[in-house]
């Protein structure tokens, strides 16, 4: 694999990672939010990710079909949970309805911030694979240069 290759999928993961983290973030914030826009209580967003072959031009497909490609990751999708709402009974709140209830998201804070500390460290590696891919190259070029 060359070094441009390596850069386009870690740069694939940091985006990847970089919408994971703010579909997180949402989540997170939006964990009482009981009124939407949309009507009802917040629904958790969840990010699906897909692979596809990391190919620059026509000759890269074409050797892609000889032998197995690298893959680049990418976010395909921020999906809505289906989960149902969790009812407390609060009849005093605004959002209560007939009999009390207030729908609330059904957010695990714990289960986010777990999820937003893997989406980090995936972040992360994707970035040191980068610096270490640019050192390399660095190193390449002081090798070719003679110094």
């Amino acid at each position: 694999m060359d070094l441009l290759t390596s850069l386009k999928i870690s740069s694939s993961g940091v985006a990847a990672n970089k919408k994971r983290m703010a579909a997180i973030s949402s989540n997170i914030a939006n964990a009482q939010t009981t009124r939407t826009a949309e009507g009802g209580p917040y629904r958790k967003k969840e990010v699906a990710f897909g692979s596809e072959p990391a190919r620059d031009s026509f000759s890269d497909v074409l050797e892609g079909e000889l032998e197995e490609q690298a893959q680049a990751v990418h976010a395909t999708e921020v999906i809505s949970s289906d989960r149902p709402p969790i009812l407390k009974y609060e009849p005093n709140h605004p959002d209560a309805n007939e009999q009390g209830y207030v729908a609330y998201p059904n957010i695990n804070v714990m289960e986010e911030m777990a999820d937003m500390i893997s989406a980090s460290r995936s972040y992360e590696a994707n970035i040191n694979v980068m610096n270490t891919t640019k050192s390399m190259a660095m190193k390449a070029l002081e090798i070719g240069s003679g110094n």
